[in-house]
């Protein structure tokens, strides 16, 4: 304790050490065309689950991904469990591998392993048979107790066995090596281990070698990773006969900085799972690096427009929900409870539609939730945080009504009230307040009926129409007849009359609520009490324009309580 506060003891740790390489060329650089993808999701991501996926699970998750578009997929290590093992049976022996996919398969550089992994692939028409041993200097000295030279014969060693069984094998195999923990190890020992199985396997620009270059555990910041990969990948002999493979995870939570900034710096595949599951804080989410990339122009080279179909078997099968603050597939990231925010959705959008703009331009909205498969519906929710702008925007939005700008405080100020008693506002209840307040405010004065004349010429003088209205006061049948500069100066000139007060009329808007023979239209009155130097709006909704507009009238006058002196 110092000064009452609890110190980290932070001296424990020291710092991973960075890349002096001032020649680096990533920063200048833009991603401009999808990787390689390869999901590791029924493996990596499989067996860090609390319930992993039995195999008919497995076998819709793979034809999933399948579907999606992916071309490689790491099946699993069949070597070390039957389930896996008999998973990849499945998969053969029911022609469940398309010609253009390829499965990849993870073994440690063991004969017997080796050995029961050709064994389950036999049959396949292609293959990427996966080996890895460590190099990091922590994990030679603590765990392995070798030196330089002994780490790199167990991979010369595995990739010789993988060779001699792949020259027997009826299809195609793809060598894939990854020096597992590569973050950790020294970037000479990296390219030494890495070039001893390149050319031991033979690899030729034909027939090209995946070199894996894994963050098995993220240790340093993005930019790290981005110059270690850029080393490798300047100081690769042969580099055409090379696959630079990433497989980035996220123990510092820069799982995708990291992967795009070694796209940037060379990596042409990336090795990944759907939303980031995977061992710890999880692998890199390559939805997020896809759905980053489409943002940008960029063609993932993925199905992921539906992106609630992803989120549906992905929760199914690996048994763990999506946070609802994850990038694209949250429940609330296309939505907003700030009213400034709501304000400035709202106004984005009707300037994108109004200027017919080809382009997505919309604050705080970096896509189009409708692009992956996401309502317009959420973007705004109501609590007692939200403003004027996010209540009209939700009235428009749902329910066709295009609130006059001077009528959303107003209205604003009636949702506030309700949302400070129980929290988040539906927009059901929005337009339940909205018909309480406005739609259905109706006593004591209760409009019934309306006819209307056009005043002919000869006989108008200064006034043009006549009208002829019907209501209820207090439950008791009343009308009148007035004439005034059209309809609703009419009817308000009546009103006056028989009501006894002063009114005026502020402003006045209508539109359609929806297309079609069957259409209805709103109609908004801004009335002013000039006794009591009060406003209101009135609305009124109806078949005939007319009519709406008189019921705009009536209601306003019932809202300033004017029936009631």
């Amino acid at each position: 304790m110092k000064g009452g506060v609890n110190m980290l003891n932070y001296k424990r740790y020291h710092k991973n050490p960075v890349v002096n390489y001032p020649e680096r060329e990533w920063p200048n650089k833009e991603i401009e065309k999808a990787p390689v993808w390869c999901s590791v999701d029924l493996r990596d991501g499989n067996q860090a689950l609390i319930d992993p996926m039995v195999v008919d699970e497995k076998i819709e998750f793979f034809q999933f991904l399948v579907n999606m578009g992916f071309k490689e997929i790491e099946i699993g290590f069949p070597a070390a469990s039957q389930i896996e093992f008999d998973f990849l049976r499945q998969l053969i022996d029911r022609k469940l591998i398309p010609d253009d996919v390829c499965v990849q398969v993870l073994t440690q550089c063991r004969e017997e392993l080796i050995d029961r992994t050709f064994e389950a692939i036999e049959g396949c028409k292609q293959a990427v048979v996966h080996i890895y041993n460590s190099t990091s200097t922590l994990q030679r000295d603590v765990v392995f107790n070798m030196d330089r030279k002994q780490i790199i014969d167990i991979a010369i060693k595995g990739t010789k066995m993988v060779k001699e069984r792949a020259a027997k094998f009826a299809g195609k195999i793809i060598l894939e090596y990854s020096p597992e923990s590569f973050t950790g190890t020294e970037l000479d020992f990296a390219l030494d281990i890495c070039t001893a199985v390149q050319e031991t396997w033979g690899a030729t620009k034909e027939n090209p070698i995946i070199i894996n270059l894994p963050s098995t555990v993220e240790m340093n910041t993005p930019n790290v990773y981005a110059d270690q990969i850029e080393w490798m990948n300047k100081h690769f002999e042969n580099r055409e006969s090379i696959i630079l493979s990433i497989h980035p995870h996220n123990d510092r939570g820069t799982g995708v900085a990291a992967a795009e900034l070694a796209m940037l710096a060379g990596a042409d595949r990336v090795e990944g799972t759907l939303f980031g599951n995977g061992e710890r804080t999880g692998n890199v989410d390559i939805l997020n690096i896809a759905y980053n990339m489409f943002s940008q122009g960029i063609d993932p080279e993925l199905k992921i427009e539906r992106v609630n179909d992803i989120i549906e078997i992905y929760e199914r099968c690996v048994k763990m929900p999506i946070h609802p603050r994850h990038p694209y597939a949250g429940k609330l990231v296309f939505t907003a409870f700030s009213g400034s925010h709501q304000d400035a959705i709202n106004k984005g959008v009707s300037a994108m539609r109004e200027r017919n703009n080809p382009y997505w331009e919309v604050p705080y909205l970096p896509i189009d939730p409708a692009d992956i498969g996401r309502e317009y519906e959420p973007i705004v929710r109501i609590n007692s945080q939200s403003g004027k702008g996010g209540v009209a925007f939700v009235m428009d939005t749902y329910f066709g009504f295009k609130l006059p700008k001077g009528m959303h405080k107003e209205f604003a100020n009636i949702i506030q009230e309700l949302s400070e008693t129980q929290g988040e506002v539906s927009p059901e209840q929005i337009m339940e307040k909205f018909k309480e307040n406005y739609l259905e405010c109706k006593e004591p004065i209760h409009f019934k009926k309306l006819r209307v004349e056009e005043l002919s010429e000869e006989t108008m003088s200064q006034f043009a129409t006549a009208v002829e209205v019907v209501y209820t006061d207090h439950g008791v049948e009343k009308s009148f007849s007035a004439k005034g500069n059209g309809p609703i100066d009419a009817v308000q000139r009546g009103l006056q009359e028989k009501l006894g007060v002063k009114i005026k009329v502020l402003d006045y808007e209508e539109h359609a609520l929806q297309s079609g023979a069957n259409s209805q239209a709103a109609a908004y009155i801004h009335m002013l009490d000039a006794d009591e130097g009060t406003v209101t709006y009135g609305v009124g909704v109806s078949s005939n324009i007319t009519r709406a507009s008189v019921r705009a009238i009536f209601s306003a006058v019932n809202r300033l309580g004017l029936g009631k002196r």
